[in-house]
């Protein structure tokens, strides 16, 4: 459990704490990794002002989470979409593809953008829901810069993620810019619960996503066993090494996805090569 004595917590500007209401109390420290990751464990435990304060606080710490290289697995399974009403037993088990898409620069975005970013941000949410709904997806959860989706086949997931970078590079976005999203693909069978899901599949989705640079799709050997021959014979899984991601047990081959209307050129992973 992370400390702080009070001296300290005097000292710390309002910007060290995820939510300040009216009053000026302060909660939820995050200064560093460990009162992130605490703040993060204790977010359904404080009592908000309203929705609004709520979701600000939610997305400070997603902020915070993403600094510090921290997964936020337990936000992204919290609840399943209110726009598709989907409850946890509607979402299917046993082994399952996950994906996550995230979007690449949104500090950049929000900071040029300023409040047109939230019509921008929702403008790419309808643009995944679309065609993760056209593909038998579910939508597991929405928050912040994710989009997190599962599915009961594999290359549903794969006929997903090239129909939205194939969107995104088609769209025109607000003053020119470029708005690119990362995507990651990993099969597993993770437990369904009362909150979604949870388990190492869902680490290792998170951690594959925010490998990549926008406009990739990574996709993980379970996922490329699982395809088989069902993928399109257009479509490409190119080997780009074994990597440790950080914070799991074990290494990952991970696959560079290539299709028509794709990227292909992109920087080295953000991750480090444990296979020379």
């Amino acid at each position: 459990m992370a400390t702080l004595d009070a001296k300290k917590r005097a000292s710390l500007p309002d910007s060290a704490f995820a939510y300040v209401d009216s009053r000026g109390s302060r909660r939820l420290p995050i200064h560093d990794e460990a009162h992130v990751r605490n703040a993060l464990s204790r977010f359904n435990q404080v009592k908000y002002e309203s929705d609004e304060a709520r979701e600000r606080t939610f997305r400070k710490l997603l902020k915070a989470a993403s600094q510090y290289g921290i997964a936020p697995v337990g936000f992204v399974t919290r609840r399943l979409s209110e726009a598709r009403g989907d409850t946890p037993s509607n979402l299917p088990s046993g082994l399952v593809t996950l994906m996550m898409t995230d979007i690449e620069g949104s500090t950049s975005l929000v900071h040029d953008l300023g409040d047109d970013y939230p019509t921008l941000l929702e403008e790419v949410r309808d643009l995944i829901r679309e065609n993760v709904n056209a593909h038998n997806g579910y939508e597991v959860d929405s928050r912040a810069d994710e989009f997190f989706a599962v599915f009961g086949q594999a290359f549903d997931a794969v006929e997903t993620a090239i129909g939205i970078q194939r969107q995104m590079g088609g769209s025109a976005w607000p003053g020119g810019r470029q708005v690119r999203v990362r995507i990651g693909l990993h099969s597993g069978s993770p437990a369904v619960t009362d909150t979604g899901y949870v388990g190492l599949p869902v680490h290792v989705m998170a951690r594959v996503c925010s490998a990549g640079h926008g406009g990739q799709v990574l996709v993980t050997n379970p996922t490329r066993e699982v395809l088989g021959d069902s993928m399109a014979k257009a479509v490409e899984l190119n080997s780009l090494g074994v990597f440790q991601l950080s914070g799991l047990p074990h290494t990952e081959e991970l696959f560079q996805m290539q299709a028509p209307g794709l990227a292909t050129d992109f920087p080295a992973l953000r991750v480090a090569d444990s296979d020379g």
